[in-house]
């Protein structure tokens, strides 16, 4: 599914926001490398301009980019660069944390997380509001 479907026509911004943020959506997905599953939570961040979309189509995003044949890292990517060129956010940002089953099968890392990160626009530079996404 193209992320331009899932976002839909966004809403002008009632008020300026400093920063919109989600957290603890589930994801799941398929890694190419081992092809074995993954699984996790993702905390999804905006800076609007003056756009605004519905909390579910960003969950929707997340689900759009995580059950594809992909990586964890790349899927963090795609989500902030669809925020960016969608929504026309001024910063996007997005933190995942997964359990892969790579990790698992050997059976001494079983308790092993991936944590990926991806910043772009005004996010990128601003490690105080970076921080308030990591784990």
């Amino acid at each position: 599914m193209d992320p331009s479907q899932i976002l839909g026509d966004p809403v002008l911004g009632e008020s300026e926001n400093e920063l919109v943020i989600i957290r603890s959506l589930p994801f799941h997905g398929m890694c190419p490398h081992h092809l074995v599953p993954y699984v996790g939570t993702a905390t999804i961040s905006y800076l609007p301009g003056r756009q605004l979309i519905g909390f579910g189509r960003i969950a929707d995003l997340v689900v759009c980019f995580t059950r594809r044949f992909t990586l964890q890292e790349r899927a963090c990517n795609d989500i902030v660069d669809a925020l960016m060129r969608h929504l026309d956010a001024r910063g996007a940002g997005c933190v995942m944390v997964g359990t892969h089953g790579c990790l698992g099968i050997p059976g001494d890392k079983h308790d092993a997380r991936v944590v990926t990160s991806s910043f772009r626009g005004e996010l990128r530079g601003r490690h105080d509001l970076q921080d308030r996404l990591l784990p």
